[in-house]
Formats: C-alpha cells, sequence, structure tokens
C-alpha cells in the first residue's frame, strides 16, 4: 500500500539554523515533539542530502522524495535532528522530544508492578514502556504468538 504525501501540508518543519557565529552550543532552534510508536511528517530544508538523529534508541527517521521526512518515535526521551547539505554545511537543528500515549491509556500500579491498557473504547492489554516484565513480556508474547497464526508463520 503506498501513500502519497503532500509537501505543502507537511506537518511540522525543520527551521533553519543562524550562522555558525550566533549560534551557541546549548541554543534550542526549534522543537518537534512525537509519541512513541508513532510518527509525525516533517519537511526538511532546501538541499538537505544528510539526516542525523543524535540518539537512534529514540527515534527513527526515514527521507523520502521531495524533501519530506518521516521521525517515528521509539523511546521515551530527548535527542536532537541535524540536517546537512552536501558539503556537510549545517542547514538546520531541531530537538526531538519523544513522550508517552496521553489518550486513551490506563495504567495500574500494583506496589512496584506496573500495567497498562488501552482503552479505545474497551480495555485491553496493552504493553508500554515503564511496565513491569511479566506484564510487559506476556502481553507481547500473546501478541507476537497471535501475529505469527495471523500470517501463517506459526509451527504446526
Amino acid at each position: 500500500m503506498s501513500l502519497s504525501i503532500d509537501p505543502a501540508r507537511a506537518q511540522a518543519r525543520l527551521v533553519p539554523a543562524p550562522a555558525p557565529e550566533a549560534r551557541g552550543d546549548d541554543t534550542i532552534i526549534d522543537a518537534v515533539s512525537v509519541t512513541v510508536d508513532h510518527a509525525k511528517v516533517l519537511r526538511l530544508p532546501e538541499r538537505a542530502q544528510t539526516v542525523i538523529v543524535g540518539n537512534p534508541a529514540i527515534a527513527d527517521v526515514t527521507v523520502q522524495r521531495n524533501g519530506v521526512m518521516v521521525v517515528t518515535g521509539k523511546s521515551y526521551g530527548v535527542t536532537n535532528l541535524i540536517a546537512l547539505d552536501a558539503t556537510g554545511a549545517l542547514l538546520a537543528e531541531s530537538t526531538l522530544r519523544v513522550g508517552a500515549a496521553r489518550d486513551s491509556i490506563l495504567t495500574v500500579q500494583r506496589g512496584l508492578e506496573r500495567e497498562s491498557y488501552s482503552c479505545t473504547p474497551a480495555c485491553q492489554p496493552s504493553a508500554q514502556l515503564g511496565d513491569s516484565k511479566s506484564f510487559f513480556d506476556g502481553t507481547n508474547g500473546q501478541s507476537g504468538a497471535r501475529n505469527a497464526v495471523a500470517t501463517g508463520a506459526e509451527k504446526k
């Protein structure tokens, strides 16, 4: 299945970096927020040839045609995105914040054990980062087994 993306309707934009002499090391040029396990479409600056993610454990990027980039949140945290031109010159830098889903997630805390449920509208187990190991592994194990059956990958 193929989706077409209209670059004019991209949700966020990397902001060009100021001249090097005007930029301090701790300057935040722009901030982009994305939710874990969600994607956001960004528009790259013209002439961008290289995109760097500071910590690929937090987010992943896929560059598409026509200067469109898709950022996917992988883990909670803050990292940065850098866009360079063909000569290696800095075109833009953005702070990238990856957070938890806020809608329809119910968290149950039993002492030190935490469980998460997606309530859309009925509550079902939904393993989230930070859940107790037994709940997380059990929920993911069931999801993996169900997906294997659905795709015919389960051994009989």
